[in-house]
């Protein structure tokens, strides 16, 4: 890994890079800003909320406090699965919202600079949930905006 930072570093020297953790989710590879990441917990259990979205899990305890879980697949249109043990949740914060993102695994920590990533295409209104797209060793990286995939906490409670 630290060798694939150096290669990254070289390439764009004079530009500063973010660091993003990468996950999985079925064969797509994603990413959201490391800043953004409380922690990251194995696979629990949760409990479903009367009328949530169909995205959203469930709740967990984190020690003490309610977080919501959304499975990220069903939030971006994508064909889920049934949670598995190998399954990770990735409690991140935005703003005054914490929840959990359930995805399929955790891949790494790549960095980047501006001047790698790349808008996606405006084809469909689920394209608002991509920021930034870049190419890494021939596969393509989706970095997400994390303020539009959380869902609010009224669209929960709903």
């Amino acid at each position: 890994m630290s060798e694939l930072k150096d290669a990254q570093t070289s390439d764009s020297a004079s530009s500063t890079q973010t660091e993003y953790l990468s996950f999985r989710i079925g064969d797509s590879e994603y990413s959201v800003e490391i800043m953004s990441v409380r922690e990251i917990r194995g696979w629990t259990r949760t409990t479903s909320l009367p009328h949530a979205p169909h995205f959203v899990r469930g709740v967990i305890n984190l020690r003490g406090t309610v977080l919501p879980v959304v499975d990220l697949a069903l939030r971006l249109g994508l064909d889920a699965s049934e949670p598995e043990e190998r399954n990770v949740i990735i409690v991140v914060d935005v703003g005054t919202r914490v929840m959990g993102l359930r995805v399929d695994a955790v891949s790494d920590i790549l960095a980047f600079s501006d001047d790698q990533l790349q808008p996606p295409p405006d084809m469909t209104s689920k394209s608002r949930f991509v920021r930034a797209l870049t190419i890494l060793d021939d596969r393509m990286v989706r970095i997400l905006d994390l303020a539009a995939v959380l869902p609010s906490n009224e669209e929960i409670a709903a």
